[in-house]
């Protein structure tokens, strides 16, 4: 299994438009995010979760010529405003595959009403098959994929555990219970968004204090902000076996 990076910033990435923060000037290409996504591939399948609006341009940068489906982990902007660029694939391969929790469905219907038309569909517009998650495994192709359970503020957002990979962001609480399901995980990539407390995700604190908890052999920081710092000095005072993700990063596992 390959895990591609495709962004590792949050919602207004980094540079952000206009800033003279330091870190948003940094020339480092690590300190450069796109939004926050990842490419999976195993076999002959590949899989993105959540599609915002770099889309585009992460599918071109990544070199991706096919996408078997989207897994979307909440409906925030920063996540799902790309959705109008599956029309290439979609041109290509025929309907894409979504996945999501029922209310994420429902957004996207409103978002994109002209995606899920059923009559008088304007004949540019992609088209999609549906399928619906609870909080309990299912299969991708051949392979048995955990949804993780959380909340985003208030907001119910799916984590995914595909083997011994999984992958959880815009966190900002999850339950013992659904932390036992990422038991014995290898790898483990997780929200971390800066140094302060934030209201609706981990800070760095409350995101190593969570990786002690799952003991991951490698843990991987995501959905990071400019106030997290430079890449390269955050990078510095991790603990041996916790990295910060950056654009592009692949992993095998």
């Amino acid at each position: 299994m390959k895990i591609t990076f495709l962004g590792t910033g949050t919602s207004q990435g980094i540079p952000i438009i206009g800033s003279n923060h330091p870190v948003c000037l940094s020339e480092n290409p690590k300190d450069k995010r796109l939004r926050v996504s990842v490419l999976i591939e195993w076999d002959n399948y590949s899989y993105v979760i959540d599609c915002g609006p770099d889309f585009r341009y992460q599918m071109l940068r990544s070199k991706c010529t096919r996408i078997d489906g989207i897994l979307f982990t909440h409906e925030h902007s920063d996540h799902v405003m790309g959705l109008d660029d599956i029309r290439p694939f979609y041109f290509k391969q025929g309907n894409i595959s979504l996945y999501g929790h029922q209310r994420v469905i429902k957004s996207l219907k409103q978002r994109f009403d002209y995606i899920f038309a059923t009559e008088n569909k304007y004949p540019g517009a992609p088209s999609v098959d549906i399928n619906i998650l609870e909080n309990k495994p299912f299969k991708l192709n051949d392979l048995k994929v955990v949804p993780i359970n959380g909340e985003h503020a208030e907001l119910q957002v799916f984590g995914f555990r595909f083997k011994d990979f999984a992958y959880l962001t815009d966190m900002k609480t999850v339950s013992d219970e659904e932390t036992k399901k990422l038991k014995g995980v290898k790898i483990l990539v997780v929200n971390a968004l800066r140094i302060e407390p934030h209201r609706s995700h981990f800070n760095l604190k409350e995101a190593l204090c969570f990786i002690e908890k799952v003991k991951p052999e490698k843990a991987y920081l995501t959905h990071i902000s400019h106030l997290l710092g430079f890449h390269d000095e955050v990078e510095k005072n991790l603990p041996t076996n916790v990295f910060l993700a950056y654009d592009q990063l692949q992993l095998s596992i």
